[in-house]
């Protein structure tokens, strides 16, 4: 793997951008902020299933990050059928449902503190998650109090196009009024990596999911760390080296 350095300097390097000057950090949610993926994928394949549809769990964390309709939509063309928009609507809200069934996920060991670390460098926060899951949003402001306001949040609600499109990343440097060389983001998903990867930006990757490493790599990742206390636990290095 390369170093942290070797890493900036091949990034910027590659896309012809001066220094780093950070500004913001780019937070994904599920997978980074809350341990949300395996009652994700739990719902996501029992629901699919009541409708003759399948989604492994496996799957589940590959398509992390698009919308709801995309991964209805996938799962429709792999069994080769289609649905109206309504189906697809009832499906995803039987899926949400069925979410909010289950035990509240618990916030990602190391989050907390990282977003202490990134606060206390004058650095801002912000969100860049394909869920439209209103539970999980609404307990941003349980979990870290004050921090996600709806200036800096970009959700499924904000795009058109969901993750691996670049829109959600592309979106939030316009909200931040941010220049690419700005932020960094910090993602677990495949799809979300290479969301931002198109959109130009560092990407400092989480394996907290059932995964190879490899495919994060694939996906565009900069960095790799194996969970978001290791990030924790490596963030002021990772700054001396920006």
């Amino acid at each position: 793997m390369n170093t942290i350095k070797q890493a900036i300097q091949s990034f910027l390097s590659h896309n012809d951008y001066p220094p780093l000057d950070l500004q913001a950090v780019l937070f994904d949610m599920d997978g980074v902020l809350f341990d949300s993926m395996p009652n994700h994928a739990l719902s996501w394949h029992k629901v699919m299933k009541t409708h003759g549809l399948d989604l492994s769990w496996e799957e589940a964390y590959l398509h992390e990050g698009r919308t709801g309709s995309d991964t209805i939509q996938i799962a429709c063309q792999k069994k080769g059928v289609s649905m109206s928009d309504e189906e697809i609507k009832a499906i995803y809200d039987e899926k949400t449902a069925f979410f909010k069934t289950l035990s509240a996920p618990a916030q990602m060991a190391g989050s907390d503190e990282l977003i202490k670390k990134v606060m206390n460098t004058g650095l801002i926060p912000m969100l860049v998650t394909g869920s439209g899951q209103v539970s999980l949003l609404d307990n941003l402001n349980v979990f870290f109090p004050g921090i996600f306001v709806k200036e800096r949040m970009v959700t499924a609600f904000d795009v058109k196009k969901g993750k691996p499109n670049p829109e959600p990343y592309l979106k939030a440097l316009d909200k931040g009024n941010l220049k690419p060389w700005e932020t960094v983001v910090i993602e677990n998903a495949p799809l979300g990596i290479e969301a931002a990867h198109k959109a130009g930006l560092f990407v400092i990757a989480i394996n907290t999911g059932p995964l190879s490493d490899s495919i994060l790599w694939e996906a565009g990742a900069n960095l790799l760390y194996p969970s978001m206390l290791t990030l924790h636990e490596t963030w002021e290095n990772i700054m001396r080296n920006c």
